[in-house]
């Protein structure tokens, strides 16, 4: 079972050991950015959670903190993903003395970077318009 794991050895003609290491680096990179994400979410989780169950914390209504944690947990998992079959296909192309930029990779993490924030920056708005409308009702009602 485990020797399906176990590579076999590459002739090292040209820049071929460089590349192989480069596209290690490249996984590291992704998994790196992925287990961020993931990480991002459940402490976005953990937080929501806190706040539910302690009195002193402001907890909104019908906040769609788990939703936001739910992205960046699935997001970083697919970063995660696509970051090995890259390494993977990175591998096979190096063998066969080919080389395709990841185009597709880099945007779809820069939209999913862009999208989380516009989101984010959504969701902050909303909760402190909801945080002031619910101090202006309670000083009319002080009046």
């Amino acid at each position: 079972m485990f020797r399906r794991l176990l590579s076999e050895p590459i002739k090292n003609t040209g820049s071929v050991a460089r590349d192989l290491l480069a596209a290690e680096r490249t996984f590291l990179a992704w998994a790196r950015t992925g287990l961020g994400f993931i990480a991002l979410g459940i402490a976005l989780e953990k937080v929501e959670a806190f706040a539910a169950i302690s009195p002193t914390l402001f907890h909104l209504e019908n906040s769609r903190t788990r939703i936001a944690a739910g992205v960046l947990v699935g997001s970083g998992s697919v970063c995660v993903l696509h970051g090995m079959n890259r390494y993977f296909t990175t591998l096979t192309d190096i063998k066969d003395g080919l080389f395709r930029p990841n185009k597709a990779g880099v945007v779809g993490l820069a939209s999913v970077c862009v999208g989380i924030a516009v989101a984010g920056a959504a969701l902050v708005v909303q909760n402190d318009g909801g945080r002031v409308r619910a101090k202006l009702e309670q000083e009319e009602q002080r009046t």
